[in-house]
């Protein structure tokens, strides 16, 4: 069995359980690759209600939770408890810390991936999202990031810091709304560097892997690329005297 097929049977019996089972239940946190997998299957099981969820409105790592059709539940209901948040703090003289140490330090204690969420990286430390089940162990064992000493406390998903976002505006012109146009933009590439990262699974349009470097990308559209950065496409404009189309976006810095 490959890794998609193992990760499609896994949402399979996660949405085999709420049905049979008649409860809420619901997947690790997944990648953008998984989460593409996750909606090709989601379209197949219209006796489950499935949504996507990362703990807030953006995220990039979400899991696939599922409700019985026949049960009046709210989103907001369903998630409750799935996750918290364990908050990391380093002593101000430390030396500036990133999401590749955060991440790093805690796979160095043999943690897999699909148990963490998001790290929303601020300059005092980090929120990490996780589930339940991992907080007392990384309050017990999380206590280095790289060769810094840190301190860690859980707090419910409620209590979730976001940083402070900071963006560039870029206006320019592209050869159509194309996703390998529009990433060159974006992460100043070149067309023929874009669709290779494309074509290369490092691509997500909403959070989601999308391997066709000619989709089309609406306005609106957050788009990841994959160790370069997230930008939003704000604006798609008319043409240009050289029939090319204007657009705005958004690239987080």
């Amino acid at each position: 069995m490959t890794h998609d097929e193992l990760i499609v049977s896994k949402i399979e019996d996660k949405i085999r359980q709420c049905r049979d089972g008649f409860y809420v239940t619901a997947t690790g946190l997944l990648d953008s690759h998984e989460q593409a997998l996750a909606k090709q299957v989601m379209m197949h099981s219209a006796d489950v209600r499935t949504f996507l969820w990362g703990g807030y409105e953006g995220a990039e790592r979400r899991m696939l939770v599922c409700v019985p059709a026949e049960i009046p539940m709210t989103d907001e209901e369903a998630y409750e408890g799935l996750l918290e948040v364990l908050r990391v703090k380093k002593p101000a003289i430390s030396r500036e810390l990133t999401h590749r140490d955060y991440l790093g330090s805690m796979l160095g204690l043999g943690i897999d991936r699909s148990v963490t969420g998001d790290i929303l990286v601020r300059d005092d430390g980090a929120d990490i999202i996780i589930v339940p089940e991992i907080a007392d162990f990384l309050l017990e064992e999380y206590i280095q990031v790289g060769r810094t000493h840190v301190s860690r406390e859980v707090h419910p998903l409620s209590e979730l810091i976001m940083p402070e976002v900071r963006t560039q505006i870029i206006k320019d012109t592209v050869p159509s709304a194309r996703l390998d146009s529009i990433i060159a933009s974006a992460f100043k590439l070149s067309r023929s560097k874009a669709a290779e990262a494309i074509r290369g699974g490092i691509v997500s349009v909403d959070h989601i892997e999308c391997l066709k470097p000619d989709a089309r990308v609406e306005e609106g559209a957050i788009l990841v690329l994959r160790g370069k950065g997230k930008a939003l496409l704000k604006e798609i404009g008319g043409e240009s005297k050289k029939g090319r189309t204007w657009v705005i976006i958004e690239k987080y810095i």
